[in-house]
């Protein structure tokens, strides 16, 4: 292999939990080997029967869903075709057989989106992949006063590895005492790693569920990022619950939604949320949570935003009451 088709860092599509001892894929391989994985994985959850293919009475499947040679036939393409291209090893795969193999094995659009970003991947020049830019670890000035001219909202701006970037004084409450902190905060490390997030989450399960769609995401958009390989090794590690979801190949487009939240101080809270980007060219987006007006979480929201309000107004009084002195 020439200098030039080397990458520094490993692809997260096939990372070994065991960092130290395990040799890591080249990083075009892991690649190849997440295409396979993933599209194995849609495979599996159709059934002939479901995709109109007829089945008979001795037909023993060593694994459940489509065979390849299946999956081929409802895309249109041949048998041969349909291995390389699951293997990752076809290049400049049309529109029409991306179109098919979406109905085919019935990708939504974040799935469907998710294998387009392996394919470039793969069939990109090692310099291309190695330019990937990594999510960003901080946000504009801009921003931070934008999240300030939103007292009474909740918001909170984090990119595609799901760090908090910033959040207004609000979100911090909202979230405290997980955001209350001068330290670096995650939000895959507070679900899987914190104890606590069951308590915080009164839907935990679907909150593990997305969060770990959303890493697997970012992970098909830009493979090569050191800091997002790290993270999800360590999740791998020490958490299970994270290990059995990211085999499943999962991922989402998180963009609305609802968060069941159990606050200390205001109680339960059913936030829906909109989650915007900001960066045209990363996933950095800032989230804002928003109840429907005449519920008890927009009340509680609003008892919260008072106490918000009333500690930011104690907090500028104080400098000037030092000076009066």
């Amino acid at each position: 292999m020439g200098a030039t088709d080397r990458d520094p860092q490993p692809a997260l599509g096939t990372l070994k939990v065991d960092r130290v001892t395990a040799a890591e894929p080249r990083p075009r391989d892991a690649v190849r080997a997440e295409i396979r994985e993933f599209l194995s994985t849609r495979r599996a959850r159709i059934t002939p029967e479901q995709a109109g293919l007829p089945t008979y009475g001795n037909d023993r499947r060593r694994v459940p869903g489509l065979r390849r040679e299946e999956a081929a036939l409802l895309v249109g393409v041949s048998p041969q075709y349909y291995i390389r291209l699951e293997r990752g090893d076809a290049t400049g795969v049309s529109e029409s057989v991306i179109d098919g193999i979406a109905h085919a094995l019935r990708l939504d659009d974040a799935e469907r989106a998710h294998l387009l970003d392996l394919l470039r991947t793969a069939g990109a020049p090692a310099r291309a992949r190695t330019r990937r830019t990594p999510s960003p670890t901080r946000v504009r000035p801009t921003i931070h006063r934008l999240l300030e001219a939103m007292p009474t909202v909740p918001a909170v701006v984090m990119n595609g590895r799901l760090d908090v970037l910033a959040a207004n004084h609000l979100g911090r409450l909202l979230f405290s005492p997980w955001y209350d902190t001068d330290q670096p905060v995650n939000n895959a490390r507070l679900v899987f790693l914190d104890p606590r997030a069951t308590s915080l989450f009164r839907d935990w399960e679907a909150v593990a569920n997305d969060t770990v769609a959303l890493l697997r995401a970012e992970a098909g958009r830009n493979p090569y990022d050191r800091a997002l390989s790290d993270l999800v090794g360590e999740l791998s590690t020490r958490s299970e619950d994270f290990r059995v979801r990211w085999a499943a190949h999962d991922v989402r487009i998180h963009n609305t939604g609802l968060k069941k939240l159990r606050h200390a101080v205001v109680g339960d809270l059913d936030l829906p949320f909109e989650s915007l980007p900001l960066e045209p060219s990363t996933s950095t987006n800032l989230v804002t949570y928003l109840p429907e007006p005449g519920t008890p979480t927009h009340d509680a929201l609003a008892l919260l935003a008072s106490w918000a309000t009333s500690e930011t107004a104690a907090a500028h009084r104080a400098p000037a009451d030092e000076q009066g002195r």
